[in-house]
């Protein structure tokens, strides 16, 4: 069975990542991209379905972290005979995708045992193995083919590959694994040691320059690295979160794949980013965002591949187990082509925080916010299936609506400031009139007087966590009493284990079996929401709360089971990470001039 969660680091190269669990094994690495399948995929099932690990061949105890501001990895192990510690990256620039892993002799004298697993197709396909020469073993299949060069000795025992090495202090033995197109020639060689010197100094220029943030310092530092570590860089896309079907209930069915660049993502990621003064990447996301959503307006999908793909068609692998027993096993994402509104509100937002924030018009901007405007006129009355992305009937959801405010609200604003000619205006003036027709029927329909809070849904009894935005988005101000009384029944409602859940478990809604951990994000959001009541005292408990939730080496998951106090769902989450710097700022710029996430947003509406 797969360690947990939380034991798992990973490493990126901001085209792919794997998943290293504390004994040395990756369980889980995509090539040559996010979404690509894996030939390392233990993690969803056993063995068999392919590793690679290397640790001593003796009884040991470990101790890990990341070189500071890195994705550079290193796992201390220490036996009875001495210790040694295993440096994992992935090179940056290669051409040639894969994984540099070289242990290094501390003290005394160390056995190790390396036991690679390929299975090419998330596990499911052996692989022909091969020597080239004393140094390069290749495997291939089909269209691809993995090469592995060290000096130190391999050979084959049912069908997996072995080496048994020792190191003392000084030695250094490396293993480089990289992935390529079997109708080409074999890559040459990759300098181990300059490639982690190269990568090395990669990732530190580009946190070095993360300004502090109080006392989360460190950790917004970790979230940012993180966060850029899901980054297509060819594209500038953001994945949800490095792996698929990690499940929301251990044994549950709700095991989704989250290698797919959510829009519900962008204005948080941007404010992330223009915070913390990284605008190349803001810019990057905002270009991404404007090339996959070009066309017809009523098309735009709520996710896209990490290159703007649109087709993401869901199926179930059945060759795999499962993590924890967790089935189906699941690629592709059918939510892909659901109506979800807010995500409307949400590129809009994006998009206009943006330029409030310095980042540069685009050129299909102007153009592309009269199509919306004209789509969205209509559509913001229809049902749809929520943030959530339930797979039940389409219903009007409250939170669905207030994004769609905003989306109105953004555009009003932005036209009147920035359009001076008569068309330009009259976009504002129209813009803002639907604005109030929302504004007034959310105010209408989506309150219970007798309740004394906003309801999930029109007629709905129940609230979920989605509805703290409407204070997040300025849609009402903080100091509105059916704000207050909203916030207060989501607290009484959803809390469990001093952590919010999403919704009620159980409901009519989702038409799932009941039973997940509570969703990280949304405590984050109650952070952001107290700081904007005032109550910064409980803001600052529940992040510090949060905080501790990470695991060793800074990462947290999508999800977190209070009671049993281990990490659910896909891992690490960059919602999550993004919820990290931003309920940061916000609780470090409570008290000064410069405003933090969510004042800046709040104070657009």
């Amino acid at each position: 069975m797969a360690a947990p969660i939380e034991d798992y680091a990973m490493l990126g190269d901001c085209r792919s990542a794997a998943l290293v669990s504390r004994d040395g094994s990756i369980d889980w690495l995509c090539l040559p991209r996010f979404d690509s399948a894996t030939p390392f995929a233990a993690l969803l099932g056993g063995p068999e379905n392919g590793l690679w690990q290397i640790a001593p061949d003796q009884a040991y105890e470990t101790s890990r972290a990341y070189r500071d501001g890195t994705m550079v990895l290193e796992t201390r192990f220490r036996t009875a005979d001495g210790a040694a510690t295993l440096i994992d990256f992935m090179p940056v620039d290669s051409h040639s995708p894969g994984v540099v892993r070289i242990v290094e002799g501390v003290e005394g004298e160390v056995p190790f045992l390396m036991s690679l697993v390929m299975r090419f197709d998330y596990g499911h396909i052996v692989p022909w193995v091969e020597r080239l020469d004393g140094e390069t073993l290749t495997a291939v299949a089909g269209p691809e083919l993995l090469v592995l060069r060290t000096r130190a000795p391999l050979h084959g025992v049912n069908q997996h590959t072995v080496s048994r090495f020792s190191v003392r202090a000084g030695q250094r033995v490396a293993f480089c694994l990289h992935h390529q197109a079997s109708h080409l020639p074999v890559a040459p060689p990759v300098d181990a040691e300059q490639a982690l010197r190269d990568t090395q100094a990669w990732w530190e220029e580009f946190s070095s320059r993360c300004p502090a943030c109080g006392p989360y310092s460190a950790q917004v530092k970790r979230s940012l690295v993180t966060m850029k570590a899901l980054t297509y860089r060819p594209t500038g896309g953001i994945v949800a979160a490095a792996t698929t079907s990690l499940p929301e209930w251990p044994g549950g069915e709700r095991n989704w794949d989250y290698r797919y660049c959510w829009l519900r993502d962008a204005t948080m990621t941007l404010m992330a980013f223009m915070k913390l003064g990284y605008f190349d990447e803001a810019r990057a996301w905002r270009d991404w965002l404007m090339r996959s959503i070009a066309g017809n307006p009523e098309q735009m999908q709520v996710m896209y591949g990490v290159s703007g793909e649109r087709r993401l068609p869901e199926m179930e692998l059945p060759w795999l187990s499962g993590y924890a027993g967790s089935r189906p096993v699941r690629i592709g994402n059918g939510a892909a082509s659901q109506r979800q509104l807010d995500t409307y509100g949400e590129v809009v937002d994006a998009m206009t925080q943006a330029l409030r924030g310095g980042v540069s018009g685009h050129p299909r901007g102007p153009a592309l916010s009269r199509q919306i405007v004209a789509f969205l006129e209509s559509a913001w009355r229809e049902p749809d299936h929520g943030i959530w992305e339930v797979r039940g009937a389409p219903r009007h959801y409250v939170h669905s609506k207030v994004m769609a405010w905003a989306a109105f609200d953004r555009y009003a604003t932005w036209f009147a400031e920035t359009w001076n000619d008569e068309e330009g205006q009259a976009l504002a003036r129209r813009c803002r009139a639907v604005a109030d027709t929302i504004h007034e029927q959310v105010c209408r329909e989506g309150y219970d007087a007798a309740l004394g809070s906003f309801v999930q849904y029109y007629g709905a009894d129940d609230v979920d966590a989605s509805l703290l935005h409407i204070v997040l988005t300025g849609f009402l101000p903080p100091d509105d009493s059916r704000v207050r009384g909203t916030v207060e029944r989501i607290e009484r409602q959803l809390m469990r284990g001093g952590l919010l859940q999403r919704y009620l478990g159980g409901c009519d809604v989702d038409r799932l079996p009941a039973g997940e951990g509570s969703f990280l994000i949304c405590s984050f959001w109650l952070v952001d929401a107290w700081v904007l009541l005032g109550r910064r005292d409980d803001a600052r408990a529940l992040y510090e709360r949060l905080l501790a939730l990470c695991n060793d080496v800074g990462l947290l998951a999508e999800q977190y089971d209070p009671e049993r106090r281990r990490m659910l769902g896909n891992f690490p989450q960059a919602f999550s990470h993004i919820g990290i710097i931003n309920s940061a700022l916000n609780l470090a710029h409570a008290d000064d001039a410069t405003p933090g996430p969510a004042l800046s947003r709040a104070a657009t509406g």
